[in-house]
């Protein structure tokens, strides 16, 4: 066997593993293996691509792929081993970023160092791969770059809005149509650095451009522009195996952004333009009534007298990284006979699944942990809702009030239920920027500080519960 066959049958069983992952992902009880299908795919392909590129380079050029594999790899590992669960999205983003930015790379070596052997209609192919090649990349470098920015809150996150910044981006976009017609009727460096510094610009803009609360959207949005930018080196390269997952991961990408778009009531097109018709979402800090609020100890009591509970978690309870006191709490809720379960939206937190992961993390069973259209006929009928670190994801206003940034986006109805405690550290607007008129209904009530110890105050209030009593000391006569 030859070794380009070699390496094509390894792209083959490459393939079929990361198809295998992806199947794994989509479900809690296999998303482990999923996991190291992945893994094991990445490592075939590894294996195949050095070994097909040692055929034809220096022993000195060999060495510093093995270096640079070698050096991703710590960096790899590294990060995944100190990130914490709060820091995966603006993680995945800034990785984003990287693969743009060599899809970017990939495009600009392919101009430099064109094949003496194409000619004709096939060079005028690879030109057209050339430049689409860097404009996908760079879109998506900057675009990743800005998310990893306002994830950090290192830059504010409610959404940029420049005059005729549509004008903008649509101008863009006929840009590039233009310049990539003028660069494949005649290659020149200077068209490939104006559709750079477009393409850099767009992204960066595109991604200004969206609030805060359809950050979830984005971080799935630039995974499946990563994917494309991936897809577009392949063809540059040649090689299959970088077009086949590219392809993978562009177009799951793409359909989770649909989803979630559903999910939040927002246009798939609107988000992926920039938040085209989409209005801004204005802080609104000021207070709608009096607000009541509610100890742990009477918390405790509460429960302990409840039938039924439902916790909602959001952003807050990961950034207290409360999810193991919570499991503990739902275990000993549910030794008393309380019915428990967890209500998970969509986009709760800021990534898709966010608070699953959180949640199979602290062992907490999946068959009690459901969606937001499983779960959101029965908050009439709940005792007790928990509503831990979430805030734009249970905004009655989504639904009472048109005039609201987050007007038609499906929520957690938790208010219907008979008593509803928020966990909040203050009265402050969520990370959209709209304030919560849940805070000042009658049936709800704020325990304030961090998640997870006020979670801790909580249990021992159960433990005081279940503690005997002790009996009065005898008067004396």
């Amino acid at each position: 066997m030859t070794t380009d066959t070699a390496a094509q049958a390894a792209y083959v069983v490459a393939a079929l593993l990361f198809i295998l992952s992806l199947a794994g992902l989509s479900q809690h009880k296999t998303s482990r293996s999923g996991v190291v299908w992945g893994i094991a795919g990445m490592v075939v392909a590894l294996a195949a691509t050095v070994g097909l590129a040692s055929r034809s380079i220096t022993a000195s050029g060999l060495v510093l792929i093995v270096v640079a594999t070698a050096l991703g790899a710590g960096i790899g590992l590294w990060r995944a081993r100190v990130v914490e669960m709060t820091g995966m999205p603006e993680l995945i983003a800034i990785m984003h970023s990287l693969v743009g930015l060599a899809a970017a790379f990939v495009g600009w070596n392919g101009y430099l160092d064109v094949d003496a052997e194409l000619s004709g209609s096939l060079l005028g192919i690879h030109h057209a791969e050339v430049f689409i090649g860097v404009f996908i990349g760079a879109v998506t470098f900057t675009g990743s770059v800005v998310a990893y920015l306002k994830l950090s809150a290192r830059i504010n996150s409610r959404p940029l809005t420049l005059p005729g910044k549509h004008v903008l981006n649509i101008g863009a976009l006929v840009a590039f149509v233009g310049l990539t017609v003028a660069f494949v009727v005649r290659p020149g460096m200077g068209l490939l650095i104006a559709v750079t510094v477009i393409a850099l610009a767009l992204g960066a803009h595109l991604v200004a451009s969206i609030g805060g609360g359809d950050m979830p959207v984005v971080v799935s949005m630039l995974n499946s522009y990563s994917g494309w930018a991936a897809a577009a080196s392949g063809f540059l390269l040649a090689n299959n195996l970088l077009i086949v997952t590219g392809a993978l991961v562009g177009s799951s990408g793409a359909y989770l952004s649909y989803i979630m778009c559903k999910a939040m009531n927002r246009s798939f097109i609107s988000v992926i333009a920039g938040g085209f018709g989409t209005p801004a979402a204005s802080a609104d800090d000021d207070e709608q009534g009096e607000h009541r609020e509610i100890n742990a100890e009477e918390t405790a009591e509460l429960l302990g007298n409840a039938t039924s509970v439902i916790i909602t978690p959001g952003y807050g309870m990961a950034v207290a990284q409360a999810q193991y006191p919570v499991a503990e709490l739902a275990r000993k809720l549910r030794d008393r006979g309380v019915e428990v379960r967890f209500g998970i939206h969509p986009v709760a937190g800021r990534l898709p699944g966010h608070m699953n992961v959180l949640l199979a993390e602290a062992n907490v069973p999946y068959d009690i942990v459901l969606e937001m259209d499983e779960i959101n006929d029965d908050f009439a009928a709940t005792s007790v809702v928990l509503v831990i670190g979430a805030n734009d994801t249970v905004n009655p206003a989504a639904t009472d009030n048109p005039s609201s940034p987050i007007a038609g986006m499906p929520v957690l109805h938790v208010w219907e239920a008979a008593n509803v405690i928020v966990f909040k550290r203050s009265m402050a607007a969520g990370y959209a920027g709209v304030q919560n008129p849940l805070f000042f209904r009658e049936n709800t009530q704020m325990l304030f500080g961090d998640a997870r110890q006020r979670v801790e105050d909580i249990l021992r209030g159960l433990d005081s519960l279940d503690a005997p009593v002790p009996e009065m000391a005898a008067t004396s006569r």
